[in-house]
């Protein structure tokens, strides 16, 4: 699943990420693209059980990679 939440202003693109999560399965990743690091997702994905990884995009955007951690 992949979910673009460049041009929104927070919080949105937290709640629409964590509103995909609600919807994502055990097996599955949720790929996310952001104009910013999400700084304060970070913790809460680690207090739900999910990992990340974070890459840095040409365009200053960030694609953030979220699975359920096993």
């Amino acid at each position: 699943m992949k979910l673009n939440n460049r041009g929104l202003e927070p919080p949105q693109p937290m709640v629409r990420t964590l509103d995909a999560l609600e919807r994502l399965g055990d097996h599955q990743s949720l790929i996310i693209i952001n104009d910013r690091k999400p700084m304060f997702l970070y913790p809460e994905l680690e207090e739900r059980g999910y990992s990340h990884d974070t890459v840095s995009l040409e365009d200053g955007s960030y694609q953030i990679t979220i699975r359920k951690k096993t």
